[in-house]
């Protein structure tokens, strides 16, 4: 169905002026051409359609409006045509002539006359184009027509078409208004003024070629990418891409780094546990951990790969836990881990850091977990950074559930369930064997065999299993499923599937595919278990021809792009969740193979007889290695076509007749066309006829087609299941608008005018696109072959979209100019999922392949996935490619294809390809270029659906080709100078041209304009002017000996100028663009030029725009490019500052001496002073020159700047050392401030405390109220605890002992730049871990009073440091308060210092000289070995003349010019000091997987090397060391800082090393000398290192600055600029004095230094900063380490100290009350290494064997276990029960074994913490647990125990142990050695002795004799009372 509306005029318009008109239906929008100076009558004459897929309502309402245009303002409504379509659906036909009404509904005179059509067809939805859903129905909902969308056309070209004849045009954008290969390029029309809207629908209206007008610069173009269509192009053709080499299959290099760290909750009684880590098929052990349940490990393993990132990313990682494992015995598997690669990568950062793998045994599924492992696993490519996270602070990271190695989304209980995956049957397998070899078989058995015996093989999470061996079959039948047993959901992404050929000698792969578990299967709450058919996947792989070692077989692996079909495999796959409480469940996870239940051959869909139709309309640029014999294309689909090696027939079924289809079969074989279908010659004629080329030019041949082009057409048989590819080619469709997001990007990125707008419109129609899928995707619901997959996935695509497109409309109201960069980043991701959705993981068709055949050998190949070209009666299920002309480079095969072998183009094809059902094929020939008549076979002629075997076009236009090659720049180094000579080669159909060669340059300015003449071009004369052909541009090296090299290609369309169109704006002349450059897969550069086609009319070229002739006669006979399309030039002056050069190698041999630059923009230039010695010094006497050049006014038109270093040698020689090409000049470019502008901002400013005086703005630094920690303070290290001991031990005799000891503050007399560095630490994870709550309040939070700038990037990884002093925004709610240090803190950056300073080059730029030809990925060379030397200078860019003022500024310098005030570059002395802290994951370098690091340090010939101090077997080794070096600017600058591996026998080895650029820190204006500390103290650990004082480095800055001040007084306060500062007058000297200062208000402006009007920079706080370690031979970062260098004139000298190591101590314990102890106290590790900064470490210094050299250094966290056993003499003693105590943080024991309870060791109950290392003396009663038999914790005993901790010295002068004295024994009192205490005293005696010792015993004595007595009277007394009872006396 489609509604057809024919505009045919507009009459009774008043005045004259330019018309255009607007015709809107169902909110879709579409405008006619602009009709130039009409008077009273418009006559349009244009035919508008809109396909409809839902009948058209009655109701339903038309509307047509006419504008005046303007170019410039918005387009004034005339009148509006409203029209209710009743009459049009019931008569389906309506000529209306009607008047037009006003904005207030008034009836005018103008009136319209229009007709309109309703074409109702057989019910089918009528073809839809991707673009019907414009931005226009979103400008209507905001009723902004007037506003925005008629101001959406600023210009326009004339109509120049003759009146009569119809445009006919299809609403909805032109899809491939230009060929996007790469970046996409904003319109022309989107520079416009800025008060003008931008293009909402450009890409929609491409049709309509609007342009500027005479209001736009000639010059004014953006960037472009490789597009060149700047006119109209219709849907006939499609893009090409512009990669050509493969990337998948390449090897890479790969990096898996894992340390294991500890192990928790081990299952099993006295284990002695090793962790093996497993990648792939490598396998490394930890050390074996005795006797523990819980070991701490530490250790660090490094895996290296080389292989494509297939195979990477399918490598299992495998943790097991392994107990009793030793030389003799392989050990028994505790539990065991696994993911794949792939996963890891996957994460942010591509790693996990401190998480906790959950260990289960794969033999016994009901067994529950086995334990944890907590670990770091990263994975790292060339190229890659991993940043470690900042550390979770302990108890975070003891939470072990919280914690687990799973991804995010990934439950943490996960269940074991079973995967069955089942194989039904194979066809069209090739023949795996020689026909040689069967001729043999055939003698002797006697019968001919299909030559392959093929099995299925299956991989999946490092498990695989198989089929049985189908023996001699290419249509082997399986009905088998391989089942695995794994748990779910599974870490590992992906199954392989495998065909292979079973043989006696070796099993080969024919075939692989790889099922992607994401892909069929959702996780979300309404999501489906994995699931797959049972359906046809299609495996590709090597050519079908049968060769005993096949070049190819890698394809067939699955590595790299399979160029030929190689068979069709059914299978399914289903999952079942296990109950694992099932006793009747198998418990091991071993694979099995089972039989599976047969199914039916119709389950995967009607077979249905398919036909795909290809001509040929070019074929160029083959390769002259192909040139000398006939060449012939062929053309496959699975094995049908494959004339040459499709030896196994594939089955041609006929439609098999149903019950119900009887009728169906005979309407569609009878009614068709007549045709005959009998005979088998429709079925295939898959490949053109041989043809010898023709010789182009020297590297390129062509087919001489002409007017003939050969056509191709083939029948297939596949199961329908179109409706899968339907909805995939819904979804690309909507993908599609990402070319319309790049746009948006290159609008903001060259500061376009309103990106929000265009944002907006890409909203709307991604929207809109998500509606129409809900609308079209939920077709054929009863279809019989739809897999459970179908129905889910649709299910789950349909919410998908739903919920983006309800996104998408939310967040079009939300985009505002300043939201735009976020919402485009969200658009992005929108745009990925659905590219993720888009792909179907059940493939129906296979692709179809087109092969160059020479000599009846497969030369090269192009592959185009058949959905691309499935047709459908609906436009957006149809696929991209279909029907369209597409433009396909074939490349080489496989491996050959790799590198500079898969960059030259081995032919460029121009196709026609079709592909449908066979009975809707009647329309096979609609999207060819018009103008062909159709030559048919014999057995064809006259029936009309017969394909043609070629097509013969009868009409050819002539055609002028004129090319205008202006410039290229940053072009690929082809030259061992670091040079080329480039050119560039103009490809044009059969033709090309080349530019002049120009040497010695990688930034060409050709200006040179190439004439192609006498070009024949077939087809209709419009349709070319909608779809001309592509020009391919290369661009090579010229060389002297040997053939160019080629260096790039890019593509463009030319601008068409047809014989009756003026050759005037806005069209034309063209604009230059640029277009991006691709040499393989990464970008070379971009070439400007412009393209114009012009049509030559019957009067010849006399009517062609004239050629002007060369203006420079020396050139030759070159034309330039003429002055309307070259760029508009204005006069700038280029100032360049030569400060010096550095590190310049050799050249050929000889070093280079006497070195001089050259500096060369536009065919101008300067050159620098000659350096006249160059070891003695290397910078310039002459630091600035200038020269004027001429430069485009728009500066992304300017040319390259290069910069050449040459060496002067003897008899007038230059030798070329280096080059750079500064290839923008923007951040150069000087703009004159704008003096009515304030240069700076005064609001949000603290307010003063004293009145300041007018214009002066104050900032308070007063110290604030000291706030108490959030949490406890800064632990201090071990080297501080001697002096807290004191302090502890003055609290308790205050407090008593009872009491839990408060936080204090720290005796400054013990602190020291440690105490300093670890409390900064625990600042910054503090902040950072609060980061996302301080953003979330700081909007809330910050009163109107802070200072400006404050807190901006605070907390943030590398921003400005929290600042102490000064007025603070109050924390929010939920703002975690930022404590008063008690200790001042240095900066420390998580990074390099350049980083954060924008490499310190904020007057001084370093540009690196390059020599050698670039790196092409195969050889692995990189830029920094092309490195040769560096020049450090600047340049200053600016218009001719400046303004006055600029000039009469004071001071003003005219030999210096724009660079005043620069210091003086003569050699000076310095003295650097280089602190180390330490170094983090350093690379293993022994064989034992340590290393023995140490530090060595370079600058200039000085080389210190620390090898004495080496630290054994670590691999995070603390240095704390600090080297001083005196050094001489220039010729010392760039120190190295490196650590190498000490090796006993043979050289060190260097594991990584870093570069610092001193001179650039030692000169910038950051002062990156000496860190502003954050206080100035005269003594004590924060003593002020610097040499001169904060008032003398203030003085200074002002006085360089030329700033007004600084101004002291009255005390506390200081005047710089118009900013006065205060804060403290006062300071403690060493003796506790206070005195007047002014050192702290001077340090407080430092510290607010960027505030300072004009020179206001931020200064270098006191730091340490974090550098990468870098080896040349290894990929990315792998290590890194602690430097903080800081550097001063050597006459000042320099502070500081050295960075002390820790101290050693000892620890007693003391077991009381337990009996039979056996091994009463062992040293655990069960925490962490690298949280020594905060928690005491235990370092124990051993020898790992009798054969080791040294002793190797162990940290370990600080815990105590106790252990409780039975001691037998004759069998192994039983363990009892254990404790573990950190001695960071133990609970305090209990005084008595009664109130000891086993809460207290599992933290049920609060407990006080105590830590050893404050309260040194601890004594009390724990308790002692042990798991019992249903895994819980039992009470096993109590032990009471005192623990000691005393320094080294104190334990040396008190000496314990065995056979020592007893434990702290008490000096002896002085006794006399007779007492008389008893005889002077005696009652006091017997007192003590009676009452104190034995009161309790005497009362139970005389109690006892008592009842005795008692008991002695009774038995007295009674015989005698019995007596008297029984007598009665």
């Amino acid at each position: 169905m489609a509604l057809l509306v024919h505009l045919q005029t507009v009459s009774e318009l008043r005045g004259r002026g330019d018309r255009i008109a607007k015709v809107t239906f169902r909110g879709q929008s579409f405008y006619s051409r602009v009709l130039e100076n009409c008077e009273d009558v418009a006559d349009f004459d244009e035919t508008f359609r809109w396909p409809v897929a839902s009948g058209i309502d009655r109701n339903e309402v038309l509307e047509i409006q006419i504008f005046n245009y303007s170019k410039v303002f918005s387009n004034k409504l005339i009148g509006t045509f409203r029209m209710v379509l009743q009459k049009v659906v019931e008569e389906s036909h309506v000529e209306v002539t009607d008047t037009l009404m006003d904005d207030n509904n008034a009836i005018i005179q103008t009136s319209l006359c229009v007709e309109v059509r309703y074409q109702a067809t057989d019910g089918t939805a009528g073809p839809w184009d991707d673009g019907d859903f414009l931005g226009d129905e979103s400008l209507q909902e905001e009723e902004k027509d007037s506003q925005e969308t008629d101001g959406l056309l600023p210009g326009s070209r004339p109509s120049c078409r003759p009146p009569g004849e119809k445009s006919f045009r299809r609403a909805g954008r032109s899809v491939f208004s230009a060929m996007k290969l790469g970046k996409t390029r904003p319109h022309k029309e989107e520079s416009q003024r800025p008060d003008e809207p931008a293009v909402l629908e450009m890409e929609d209206m491409d049709h309509l070629a609007l342009r500027l007008g005479d209001g736009l610069d000639p010059d004014s173009v953006s960037l472009a990418s490789v597009t060149a269509v700047t006119t109209n192009v219709s849907n006939k053709r499609s893009k090409p891409d512009i990669k050509m080499e493969p990337s998948a299959g390449r090897p890479m290099d790969y990096q898996v780094s894992i340390t294991v760290i500890e192990a928790r909750q081990l299952v099993g009684l006295n284990m002695d546990p090793v962790v093996c880590v497993e990648v792939g098929d490598d396998k490394k052990y930890t050390s074996m951990k005795e006797s523990t349940n819980c070991p701490y490990y530490n250790e660090y393993f490094v895996f290296d790969f080389h292989v494509s990132p297939d195979v990477m990313f399918d490598k299992i990682i495998r943790i097991s836990v392994i107990h009793s494992k030793n030389l003799l015995r392989s050990g028994t598997l505790v539990g065991s881990f696994k993911m794949d690669v792939g996963t890891v990568y996957s994460q942010p950062e591509h790693q996990f850091h401190h998480k906790w793998a959950v260990l289960s045994d794969p033999d016994d599924i009901s067994a529950g977990l086995k334990g944890y492992v907590k670990c770091d696993v990263a994975v790292v490519g060339k190229g890659d950074n991993i940043k470690t996270p900042h550390k979770a602070n302990e108890t975070d990271e003891d939470d072990i559930e919280g914690n687990l190695l799973l991804p995010e989304g990934v439950p943490p209980e996960r269940q074991w369930a079973r995967f069955y995956v089942k194989i039904y049957r194979a066809e069209g397998l090739p023949r795996m064997n020689t026909s040689l070899m069967a001729n043999v078989k055939k003698a002797f058995i006697g019968e001919n065999k299909d030559l392959v015996d093929p099995y299925v093989q299956v991989f999946f999470a490092g498990q695989k299993g198989k089929t049985s061996v189908q023996k001699s079959s290419y249509e082997p039948l399986w009905n088998e499923q391989v089942v695995f047993t794994d748990l779910f959901p599974p870490l590992c992404k992906r199954m392989k599937v495998q065909i292979r050929d079973s043989d006696k000698v070796n099993d080969v792969a024919i075939g692989t595919h790889f099922i992607d578990l994401r892909k069929i299967s959702n996780d979300g709450d309404r999501g489906f278990l994995p699931t797959l058919g049972p359906a046809w996947v299609n495996m590709y792989g090597s050519t079908r021809n049968y060769t005993l070692l096949d070049e190819h077989q890698d394809l067939n692996e699955g590595l790299g792009e399979g160029v030929s079909f190689r068979a069709r495999l059914m299978l399914g796959l289903a999952v079942e969740i296990l109950d694992t409480s099932n006793p009747e469940l198998t418990s091991s996870t071993e694979v099995q193979v089972e039989q599976a239940t047969p199914i039916s051959e119709s389950c995967t869909g009607k077979m249905e007889e398919f036909f795909l139709f290809g001509a040929f309309l070019e074929a160029s640029m083959i390769d002259r290695k192909n040139g000398d014999k006939p060449i012939t294309f062929e053309v496959t689909i699975g094995n049908y076509g494959n004339e040459v090696d499709g030896l196994s027939r594939p089955r041609r079924p006929r439609p098999r007749k149903e019950p119900g289809d009887e009728e169906e079969v005979d309407l569609i074989q009878n009614s068709s066309d007549d045709e005959a279908d009998d005979g088998g010659d429709l079925a295939c004629v898959s490949s053109t006829p041989p043809m010898r080329p023709q010789i182009t030019d020297r590297n390129y041949f062509h087919l001489p087609y002409l007017e003939r082009k050969p056509c191709i057409y083939i029948k297939s048989w596949w199961p329908d299941q179109r409706r899968r590819l339907y909805n995939t080619n819904i979804m690309d469709h909507i993908a599609d608008k990402r070319r319309a997001l790049n746009d948006v990007q290159e609008m903001i990125k060259t500061e376009k005018p309103f990106p929000e707008r265009r944002l907006r419109g890409v909203l709307e129609e991604l929207s809109c696109g998500c509606h129409r899928f809900l609308s079209l995707a939920d077709k054929d619901q009863g279809h019989s072959s739809r897999t459970r997959l179908d129905r889910e996935r649709l299910k789950s695509c349909m919410r998908e979209l739903e919920s983006m497109g309800q996104q998408a409309r939310s967040l079009r109201a939300q985009v505002k100019r300043h939201t735009v960069r976020d919402k485009l980043r969200l658009c992005h991701n929108f745009l990925q999922k659905l590219r993720f959705l888009a792909d179907e993981p059940q493939h129906s068709i296979p692709d179809v392949f087109v092969w160059m055949m020479s000599n009846n050998k497969r030369i090269a190949y192009a592959r185009v996935p058949s959905q691309d070209l499935l047709f459908s009666l609906v436009q957006e299920e149809m696929g991209k490619d279909c029907a369209k002309v597409k433009t396909l480079f074939l490349k080489l095969p496989g491996k050959r294809g790799f590198g500079s072998a898969g960059w030259t183009v081995q032919a460029k094809l121009e196709l026609y390809l079709w592909l449908g059902l066979s009975k809707q094929r009647k329309d096979f020939l609609c999207g060819l270029p018009c103008g062909f008549e159709e030559v048919k076979a014999a057995q064809g002629l006259g029936l009309h659906s017969f394909p043609p075997i070629s097509l013969v076009y009868t009409k050819k236009q002539a055609f002028q080709l004129r090319a205008h090659m202006y410039q290229a720049r940053s072009l690929f180094a082809a030259d061992s100078s670091g040079l080329s000579d480039p050119f560039a080669r103009v490809f044009f159909i059969n033709q090309s041209q080349c530019t002049e060669v120009l040497n010695e340059t990688l930034c060409p300015t050709w200006d040179q304009m190439l004439v192609f003449d006498n070009l024949e071009l077939y087809g209709e004369a419009h349709e070319l002017r909608d779809d001309p052909p592509i020009i391919v541009i290369e661009i090579y090296d010229q060389d002297t000996m040997g053939k160019a090299d080629f260096m790039g290609r890019t593509f463009a369309k030319p601008l068409v100028k047809m014989a009756d169109e003026a050759y005037c704006p806005p069209r034309f002349p063209p604009q230059l663009e640029y277009y991006q450059i691709y040499r393989g897969n990464a970008t070379a550069g971009d070439l400007l030029a412009a393209f114009e086609l012009l049509q030559i009319g019957p009067t010849g070229k006399a009517d062609l725009p004239p050629i002007n002739g060369p203006v420079d006669m020396d050139r030759g006979p070159i034309m330039p490019v003429p002055v309307g399309i070259r760029p508009v030039l204005s006069k700038y002056r280029v100032e360049v500052l030569f400060w010096g050069l550095r590190d310049l190698k050799r050249v050929n041999l000889a070093q280079v001496d006497r070195p001089r630059v050259d500096i060369e923009c536009a065919g101008k230039g300067v050159q620098s002073s000659l350096i006249h010695n160059y070891k003695k010094n290397p910078n310039f006497s002459t630091l600035v020159k200038w020269f004027e050049v001429d430069l485009p006014e728009n500066e992304l038109l300017h040319p390259p700047l290069n910069i050449r270093v040459v060496d002067c040698r003897a008899f007038g020689r230059y030798t070329l050392v280096g080059s750079h090409a500064v290839s923008s000049l923007r951040r150069f470019i000087y703009r004159p401030p704008d003096r009515s502008a304030s240069s700076w901002n005064t609001t949000g400013m603290a307010t003063a405390t004293a009145t300041p005086s007018p214009g002066e703005v104050v900032v308070s630094m007063e110290p604030e109220v000291p706030v108490r920690k959030l949490e406890t303070m800064v632990k201090l290290d071990a080297v501080r605890q001697r002096a807290e001991e004191e302090k502890d031990r003055k609290k308790k005799k205050k407090k008593g002992t009872s009491e839990e000891l408060e936080e204090e503050e720290p005796d400054e007399s013990v602190l020291d730049w440690w105490s300093k560095y670890f409390a900064s630490i625990d600042t910054m994870r503090e902040v950072r871990s609060c980061t996302v709550l301080t953003e979330a309040a700081s909007a809330s939070a910050r009163p109107e009073g802070a200072r400006e700038g404050q807190g901006q990037g605070k907390g943030c990884e590398g921003g400005e440091e929290e600042e102490d002093t000064g007025p603070r925004p109050r924390p929010g709610p939920e703002t975690p308060e930022k404590r008063n240090p008690k200790i001042d803190e240095l900066k420390v950056y998580p990074k390099e210092l350049e980083s954060e300073f924008d490499n310190f080059e904020d007057w001084l730029h370093t540009f690196n000289l390059l020599r050698g030809k670039t790196g092409d990925d195969e050889d692995g060379s990189t830029e920094e070995e092309r490195i040769v030397g560096r020049f450090k200078g600047s340049l200053c860019v600016y218009k001719v003349p400046l303004p006055e003022d600029v000039s009469r500024e004071a001071g003003y310098d005219p030999t210096y010019g724009m660079f005043q005030g620069i210091p003086s570059n003569d050699p000076i002395n310095v003295l650097v000091r280089v602190y180390v802290v330490r170094a983090t994951d350093l690379h293993p370098a022994d064989i034992n997987g340590k290393a023995d690091p140490y530090i060595a340090i370079r600058l200039g010939k000085t080389d210190i090397r620390d090898k004495e101090n080496y630290i054994s077997k670590q691999l995070n080794p603390v240095f704390g060391k600090s080297f001083d070096i005196e050094a001489s600017f220039p010729m010392e600058s760039m120190l190295t800082v490196a650590v190498y591996d000490w090796d006993l026998v043979g050289t060190d080895d260097l594991i990584g090393e870093t570069k610092i650029d001193l001179e650039n820190r030692f000169y910038s204006k950051h002062r990156a000398t000496c860190g502003i500390a954050r206080t100035y103290s005269t003594h004590g650990y924060n003593i002020w290192r610097d040499p001169l004082k904060p008032s003398q480095i203030l003085a200074r800055l002002c006085k360089e600055g030329k700033v007004d001040g600084p101004h002291f007084g009255p005390p506390g306060r200081v005047k710089v600029a118009n900013r006065v500062f205060t804060g403290p007058s006062e300071m403690e000297d060493e003796n506790g004095q206070r005195k007047p200062t002014d050192e702290h208000v001077a340090l407080s402006a430092l510290r607010h230094w960027e505030d300072i009007p004009r020179v206001g920079c931020r200064l270098v706080p006191e730091h340490v900063e974090t550098r990468p370690l870098l080896n040349p031979d290894k990929p990315g970062i792998e290590q890194v380490t602690l430097a903080w260098p800081g550097l001063g004139p050597r006459a000042f000298g320099g502070g500081g100290s050295s960075v002390p190591r820790a101290g050693r101590y000892e620890l007693r314990v003391i077991v009381w009350s337990t009996d039979e102890t056996v091994a009463p106290c062992r040293w655990l590790k069960g925490q962490q290494e690298d949280k020594q900064d905060t928690d005491e470490k235990i370092v124990i210094s051993k020898k790992e064997s009798m054969f080791s050299w040294d002793e190797t250094e162990y940290k370990i966290p600080a815990r105590l276990t106790l252990q409780i056993w039975d001691a037998d003499h004759f069998s192994a003693d039983d363990f009892l029960g254990a404790i573990e105590l950190d001695l960071n943080r133990f609970p305090r024991g209990a005084k008595t074994a009664k109130q000891c309870t086993m809460e207290m060791a599992t933290g049920e109950v609060d407990v006080p913490l105590v830590s050893i290392f404050k309260q040194k003396r601890v004594k009390g009663w724990w308790p002692l647990l042990a798991r019992n038999e249903n895994d819980e914790f039992e009470l096993t005993g109590k032990v009471e125990a005192e623990l000691h901790l005393l320094t080294a010295e104190e334990a040396e002068k008190n000496p314990v142990g065995l056979a020592r004295n007893e434990p702290d024994p008490l000096e002896k009192p002085n006794r006399p050695d007779t007492a008389f205490v008893w005889f002077l005293n005696p009652l006091k005696s017997i007192k003590y002795l009676i009452c104190t010792r034995y009161k309790w015993l005497i009362i139970k004595i005389v109690l006892a004799l008592l009842a005795l007595l008692m008991l002695a009277l009774f038995l007295y007394s009674m015989p005698g009372y019995m007596v008297k009872k029984l007598l009665g006396a």
